[in-house]
């Protein structure tokens, strides 16, 4: 009974056993590198005595994370190069500096005479440019209006017919509604008015005719 009871209270092993051949040359070793971390921080105290000087540790540089730097793109939503910008350059771009970042989309075309704009792929061009630019005002968080602006590029033959919008703004949770009314404000003027002040900005830049990027007053 007494030889069951000691058997049971043995301890359990985890793992391969030390060997006891192997226990002086673990702690011989423990040993010499506590020696020698000793050795090294006397000498190191002794070093700093010698010459005057206190060891530092380098200086971080502060990065103020409430700075954001401005990056911005330039499209037009029926272009083809619109569709290949947002994809390689501007999505890749975002996943990685999003939260350092202030990221702005702007339209490219031609202010006309009559307080209208000329857009290089035609009327529906523009409309869709208006759309687009709806969404960013009603949603200024960029995960949600480049979503749907990219949705809506994956498609861009098809802009702006009402199925690929609604589409789109259901996947990405916009109220089409609500992107109906912001576009046909005013009888289309308020739409208009956005879409002018956007090209004016893109013109301001120097991009006319090709989708770019801007960062940091930049182009690219």
């Amino acid at each position: 009974m007494d030889e069951k009871r000691v058997r049971d209270m043995s301890p359990i092993r985890l793992g391969r056993a030390t060997s006891r051949r192997q226990l002086p040359t673990t702690i011989l070793a423990v040993t010499l590198i506590t020696m020698s971390l000793y050795a090294w921080s006397h000498l190191a105290g002794l070093t700093q005595l010698a010459t005057g000087h206190q060891w530092q540790q380098p200086v971080q540089p502060v990065v103020n994370m409430n700075t954001l730097v401005p990056l911005e793109a330039h499209i037009m939503s029926k272009c083809g190069d619109a569709k290949d910008c947002l994809k390689h350059m501007v999505l890749p771009a975002m996943q990685r500096v999003y939260d350092k970042v202030n990221f702005t989309l702007s339209f490219i075309g031609t202010p006309t005479e009559n307080d209208g704009v000329a857009c290089r792929h035609g009327p529906e061009e523009c409309l869709g440019n208006i759309i687009e630019l709806c969404a960013q005002k009603l949603y200024p968080d960029p995960k949600t209006y480049l979503g749907f602006t990219m949705c809506l590029t994956k498609d861009y033959d098809m802009i702006p017919q009402r199925s690929l919008v609604e589409d789109c703004a259901l996947e990405h949770a916009i109220d089409f509604d609500k992107l109906n009314e912001c576009a046909t404000k005013d009888d289309g003027a308020f739409g208009m008015g956005m879409l002018r002040g956007s090209v004016k900005r893109s013109s301001d830049v120097g991009t006319l005719n090709l989708p770019s990027t801007n960062f940091t007053q930049s182009k690219y």
